[in-house]
């Protein structure tokens, strides 16, 4: 069963299906090959979506939107720039900081590739940046949205792996602020080299009036990870508050987000959550069959007989997920995968919350890596150009991200010191 479901699967993603089409119609070939009761489809698909903690998704993705449309982006780009866009190459490093601050209320990389790329990626072009740099820079550093938390891919590996979420996202930090300083520092230099951006601080603000303008704007990831990390609500809890804030800043505050909007931002939010719980629920399925073949304790036992220390699991890992990323939408990725390899990271003595920060940093990679990176498409189509074009500035970006996870996997501290200090027993 578990070879069809593969090749079906396989085939389905030659044929330029999509990849949650191909997984529910590799389960459902499953299913028919075992002669099984097709309600199991019904029932194992209903079951993956009916889980609280993900109703955190549609709620941030809606959170992302009105801070997109209620003027809280760019803002939140004036601010960053007041902070570093004095410098030669200020503009890409404000890029990477506004990315920075938006993922700590978004939660997902498309909506911040969208929300920021709107804004600096004409910005970035007006300076003489090319257009194919800027389009790279912005879905590199929209990557952010699903590391620093909160985080939709880290709340669907806490939901599959039976891990804590509160724990995940204050791992978080870590990784999430590494990577943006890597890139902050990679990309002044790398102007510093091409002689770009000398003209970068042009019409900035000061800073004390950018943070005065930007003050809502920076109260709502205090709110909204202050009051996770405080008790006062849970993270799918936090996520409503999201919405709220972002609500009550953007029309009464703010007085950018109109009645006739709404219905525009509703029914973004609405199609970008579905696509997501579709994958989720044909994911669900998927992983039920393949566990109830025994696929998990076959790997498992695979990986500790062929990789016999946890460096070389890692290593393993680490390479077959960058591979799985390029060709597999990092929710179902992360729906398939967390349930199978978590055990066995845990039986090399991993911690699971270290592990679900490699998984996610590095299926995060997948966004960014052709052919189906969804960042690099949502950045093309904010910049107007085609996929190709992109590929030549995206490969030193590609090369920082993968240096940072290499020190994530291999310096456990980087993840674990900040949640170790909270959770202190």
């Amino acid at each position: 069963m578990s070879v069809v479901m593969v090749a079906t699967m396989v085939l389905c993603f030659a044929l330029s299906i999509s990849v949650a089409v191909s997984i529910g119609l590799s389960s459902i070939v499953g299913i028919q090959v075992t002669n099984a009761n097709m309600l199991i489809s019904v029932k194992e698909m209903f079951n993956s979506i009916n889980k609280f903690p993900l109703a955190a998704i549609p709620f941030f993705i809606l959170a992302g939107n009105l801070m997109e449309t209620g003027g809280i982006s760019r803002r939140l780009v004036e601010f960053a720039k007041s902070i570093v866009g004095g410098v030669q190459g200020g503009l890409p490093m404000t890029c990477v900081l506004t990315c920075m601050i938006f993922a700590a209320v978004s939660g997902s990389s498309v909506a911040t590739t969208f929300a920021i790329g709107a804004i600096l990626i004409p910005a970035l072009i007006k300076h003489g940046y090319p257009a194919s740099y800027a389009a790279a820079l912005q879905a590199t550093s929209a990557e952010l949205g699903v590391i620093i938390p909160p985080s939709i891919p880290l709340i669907l590996y806490g939901v599959s792996a039976e891990v804590s979420i509160g724990e995940l996202f204050i791992a978080g930090f870590g990784p999430g602020i590494l990577i943006s300083l890597a890139l902050m520092f990679f990309v002044w230099a790398y102007c510093k080299w091409k002689g770009w951006g000398k003209t970068d601080g042009e019409g900035r603000m000061p800073f004390g009036r950018a943070l005065w303008q930007a003050g809502w704007a920076l109260l709502m990831p205090v709110i909204i990870l202050g009051g996770i990390y405080g008790g006062i609500f849970t993270p799918t809890e936090a996520s409503a508050v999201a919405v709220f804030y972002a609500l009550v800043v953007g029309v009464v505050i703010y007085r950018e987000i109109k009645l006739t909007d709404l219905y525009v931002i509703l029914r973004k939010s609405v199609m970008s959550s579905a696509v997501i719980m579709f994958i989720i629920a044909n994911a669900g399925l998927f992983a039920f069959l393949i566990t109830r073949a025994g696929v998990p304790d076959a790997i498992g036992h695979w990986l500790q007989e062929v990789l016999k220390s946890p460096a070389m699991f890692l290593l393993g890992v680490n390479a077959a997920l960058f591979v799985i990323g390029m060709f597999i939408e990092t929710s179902a990725a992360i729906i398939v995968l967390a349930p199978i390899l978590a055990p066995v990271a845990v039986h090399f003595g991993i911690d699971p919350v270290h592990f679900g920060l490699i998984m996610v940093v590095n299926l995060a990679l997948g966004m960014i890596t052709p052919p189906f990176g969804v960042n690099l498409f949502a950045a093309c189509t904010v910049a107007r150009i085609s996929l190709d074009r992109i590929v030549r500035h995206l490969v030193p970006f590609v090369l920082v991200i993968l240096a940072c996870l290499m020190v994530i996997t291999y310096v456990p501290w980087v993840s674990l010191a900040l949640r170790d200090l909270v959770y202190a027993k």
